[in-house]
């Protein structure tokens, strides 16, 4: 099992900056990456960003957050992180750290309880 403990989530205005914590713990051997999704009112959960852990640090980012976010790890203190930069209205959301892992051909995923994140205009 993995647990997966979020922080850094609050209230900004647009053009503002906050920075999303994600310390994991417990089987993290077997975490391949990590990443944040989130979730407005009414709307599906959405991928933000993530970055493998097991191969090269590679990242993947929505559209929408590309140039104003960044996700980055510290293996040491098994962390990563989403800097989100030049917030807008629409960024408001509650954040969700996602930890997954691959066994064969199959995914299996970690959630973290969220945080909420509101930009105000």
């Amino acid at each position: 099992q993995v647990q997966l403990v979020e922080s850094g989530g609050g209230l900004v205005q647009a053009g503002g900056s906050l920075r999303l914590s994600c310390a994991a713990s417990g089987s993290i051997f077997s975490i391949n990456g990590m990443g944040w999704y989130r979730q407005a009112p009414g709307k599906q959960r959405e991928l933000v960003a993530s970055i493998t852990i097991t191969s090269g640090g590679f990242t993947n980012y929505a559209d929408s957050v590309k140039g104003r976010f960044t996700i980055s790890r510290d293996n040491a203190k098994n962390t990563v992180y989403l800097q989100m930069n030049t917030l807008k209205p629409d960024d408001t959301a509650v954040y969700y750290c996602n930890a997954w892992y691959w066994v064969t051909s199959i995914k299996y995923d970690y959630w973290g309880q969220g945080t909420q994140v509101t930009v105000s205009s």
